[in-house]
């Protein structure tokens, strides 16, 4: 989490379902992170968007409150990096934890 919270600073990600899914649409999304405790229907959306626009999604093991705390938000059910170098450093951060 806190790669993602060093890339909100740096405005390396986007923040929120709305944003995200116009970034999908403009193709500025690389990867879309999804909490695990969204609606069905935020979840559809945000996969199926993902799906047609080719970007890549992950759903990951922590609420909405955990992943809008990480980038200083109360909750928020998604984010999406739109830069490719805090992806490297995001995949790094997960596989260090193991």
């Amino acid at each position: 989490l806190g790669v993602i919270g060093l890339a909100a600073r740096a405005r390396g990600i986007v923040i929120g379902t709305n944003q995200v899914l116009e970034a999908i649409r403009s193709k500025k999304a690389l990867l879309v992170l999804i909490a695990k405790d969204v609606s069905d229907n935020t979840r559809k959306s945000l996969k199926d968007k993902s799906a047609f626009y080719s970007a890549n999604v992950e759903e990951i093991d922590i609420t909405a409150e955990e992943l809008g705390k990480s980038v200083g938000h109360s909750q928020t059910a998604s984010i999406a990096f739109t830069d490719a170098n805090f992806i490297k450093a995001y995949r790094k951060s997960l596989s260090d934890q193991k």
